[in-house]
């Protein structure tokens, strides 16, 4: 049997999380307002829709490893609060993961992009 209060309050746990995420990551919000232009010029541009589905869909990627990168970082502070290198390699890592994400979300817009730009 569902328990809706239990189910409730995880969705608000899970809300709490997002709300953090973007008031304490500058660099998700700059993903989102990345994210909030290429939808919009998907629109403007008329991309097909599985086009407008990739794009979503790695839009969806970068955001989520931004905000692994954030629960990473926060983990990696709560187990030390010395300067450690392996909470360096950790760190710089995740954020590497962040990069590469984003590395790809753009040479996928622009292979989406360029041909509606070039026409």
């Amino acid at each position: 049997m569902i328990n809706f209060k239990k189910l409730l309050k995880s969705f608000s746990y899970a809300f709490y999380g997002i709300d953090y995420a973007l008031n304490s990551d500058q660099n998700l919000t700059i993903h989102l307002l990345a994210a909030i232009i290429v939808i919009a010029a998907g629109i403007i541009l008329q991309v097909k829709p599985y086009e407008m589905g990739l794009l979503c869909l790695t839009i969806l990627f970068v955001i989520t490893t931004e905000m692994i990168n954030t629960a990473l970082e926060k983990t990696v502070d709560l187990v030390t609060k010395e300067h450690r290198i392996e909470a360096k390699i950790a760190k710089d890592i995740s954020s590497g993961m962040v990069l590469i994400s984003a590395i790809g979300a753009v040479i996928i817009g622009l292979l989406i992009f360029i041909p509606y730009l070039t026409r």
